[in-house]
């Protein structure tokens, strides 16, 4: 059987997936025709129905769970690896703290990487002051933050690696205050497969998965040379920190506690979003 797989260029991801998508592990008979996109590019076409298989934001795949459920295996999820709202190291917003700078963010423009990504939603939950937002693709953010096209933007992935060195500073670590409200790690996004696979297929997809990232573990150097053709960032000790940072034991099996913070999230998205209706079977069984 072949299926329909998307995911992103981000390390991650790359490192993930590669064993499964060259034959280095077993398959059990299933085949992959791959397709690497931006976040919100895979949001987007998972909610077109465009795949089988596919790399979703948290936020997106709340939105999208009638039409798919989530393995149990590939979740980027953890502390302290949440999405950062920065601005320029010369920006007002930088000396005002509480009130203040809430009053100063409703009334600024902020760049996102994509609305349907779970750092607009982290966002929302910490600045519902915050209404004019722009998404755009995350790789773009630092520059129009930098270049004055936006007084603040949200990273992900590889930039909060390198956003200090850039001349951007921190507003508020988006990941910490979800963490300090809920007490729960972020979940920032899984893999997804579409709830028309039968229940055997998803289980075994779900098995590749976690056969190819617990070989990529084992053998970390054998995914380098595909990570860094896709990685945004050709450092390679920034791609061994964006690895080491989002593939974990979460990554291995959601666990409860990765469930719980999944479950809270999407609570959290029906109070700010009431027309979004919660469903419990989120992953599969």
């Amino acid at each position: 059987m072949k299926l329909k797989l998307a995911y992103s260029p981000c390390p991650n991801d790359t490192f993930a997936f590669h064993a499964m998508v060259h034959g280095m592990v077993d398959t059990e008979g299933l085949e992959f025709e791959t397709v690497l996109a931006d976040v919100e590019q895979l949001n987007t076409g998972a909610a077109a129905g465009k795949f089988e298989i596919c790399k979703l934001s948290y936020h997106a795949f709340f939105q999208l769970s009638d039409s798919y459920v989530m393995l149990r295996s590939g979740s980027a999820l953890g502390y302290h690896n949440g999405p950062l709202l920065v601005t320029t190291e010369n920006s007002q917003l930088n000396k005002l703290r509480g009130e203040e700078l809430a009053k100063a963010l409703a009334d600024a423009k902020v760049v996102i990487p994509g609305r349907m990504t779970t750092g607009a939603l982290l966002l929302k939950v910490a600045f519902p002051m915050i209404k004019n937002t722009t998404p755009v693709i995350f790789s773009e953010i630092e520059k129009l933050v930098l270049d004055g096209s936006f007084d603040a933007g949200v990273l992900i992935h590889e930039a909060r690696f390198t956003y200090k060195e850039k001349g951007l500073s921190l507003i508020t670590d988006l990941g910490e205050h979800w963490q300090k409200i809920s007490g729960l790690p972020v979940p920032l996004g899984g893999i997804a497969v579409t709830r028309r696979l039968d229940p055997d297929t998803a289980r075994k997809v779900n098995r590749v998965l976690r056969r190819s990232i617990e070989f990529a573990m084992h053998n970390p150097s054998a995914s380098q040379e595909y990570v860094t053709c896709n990685a945004q960032e050709m450092d390679p000790q920034v791609q061994k920190q964006h690895i080491e940072l989002f593939v974990n034991d979460f990554s291995i099996d959601i666990g409860v506690e990765g469930e719980r913070a999944a479950v809270a999230l999407f609570r959290i998205l029906t109070q700010v979003s009431p027309e979004i209706n919660f469903r419990d079977d989120l992953f599969i069984l």
